[in-house]
């Protein structure tokens, strides 16, 4: 199904065959899951993990413009009732996730591109105990921004022309 996406450059929606790899990769693990889709943009991430079978998604975005969006493709596609989409910048969201003692088995982390703090915000997930015990955190960032993943050790990325994706794993 087709999904709205925002208008512009502030967001940079995820090419097909990068979130086609993603899920390619995650495989059945994604039924039955909790999911937390972080700088959410139009929501399609979690849309998709929904619709793949995981059991709710919580979308977090800062862009009040961006929750409208999320909320209507949503709504098109019928997964409401297994989503929470909070507006919130994802540190403010982070800290009100572990006050509620969320646990998640995927997270998926889409920052803008060339964002530096990803290696801050994959730790704070670990830190506050928001993954599950056979969980995992999955970047999608610049290839060329890749040095931060030395701070885990339990990694995997893969590389699709310019982007990629890494999957840090519960040590």
């Amino acid at each position: 199904m087709k999904l709205r996406a925002p208008e512009g450059l502030a967001v940079r929606p995820t090419a097909d065959r990068v979130k086609e790899a993603l899920f390619n990769i995650l495989g059945s693990r994604t039924i039955g899951s909790r999911f937390i889709d972080l700088y959410a943009g139009s929501g399609a991430i979690g849309i998709e993990a929904l619709s793949r079978g995981a059991e709710s998604c919580i979308f977090v975005d800062n862009r009040p413009a961006n929750k409208l969006l999320i909320d209507e493709n949503l709504s098109k596609t019928g997964l409401e009732s297994a989503a929470r989409v909070i507006l919130s910048d994802v540190d403010k969201a982070l800290i009100t996730l572990r006050d509620e003692e969320t646990r998640a088995d995927i997270i998926y982390l889409d920052p803008p591109y060339n964002y530096s703090g990803l290696d801050v915000v994959a730790g704070r997930l670990f830190e506050y105990n928001l993954i599950a015990d056979s969980g995992v955190v999955v970047a999608e960032h610049a290839y060329s921004n890749r040095e931060w993943l030395d701070r885990f050790k339990e990694t995997r990325i893969k590389k699709y022309g310019d982007t990629a994706l890494s999957f840090i794993y519960m040590p």
